[in-house]
């Protein structure tokens, strides 16, 4: 490999490792009052559904955004079980792979 390429893609895992790490390694050595970690654990929460919601029920129609509830929605269709999955097992791989099965299976089907 020639070595600005190599210099640019240390670079890049630098620009990216930094920001990252930064936050963390800074906070970790303060204490933090209860109810801010009490907020954190609901950050991943908020930033799933801020990211599903919008994906599994509206659709762009000649660039207008309307709400998608129809048997043709596959994702929505599928979040179901994979939901149930989840809420039951608690386990990420297992929840992944029923979203997986279900969307395939929805796509191959209908």
């Amino acid at each position: 490999m020639r070595t600005p390429l190599l210099l640019l893609f240390l670079g890049m895992a630098v620009v990216t490792y930094i920001p990252r790490m930064a936050p963390l390694v800074l906070l970790s050595r303060l204490p933090m009052p209860a109810w801010f970690v009490r907020w954190l654990a609901c950050v991943p929460v908020a930033v799933m559904a801020a990211l599903l919601v919008p994906t599994l029920l509206v659709k762009q129609v000649e660039g207008a955004s309307v709400l998608w509830l129809s048997w043709d929605n596959h994702g929505l269709l599928a979040a179901a079980p994979t939901v149930a999955v989840a809420l039951r097992t608690r386990n990420i791989f297992a929840t992944v792979l029923c979203g997986l099965a279900a969307i395939f299976a929805l796509n191959c089907l209908l």
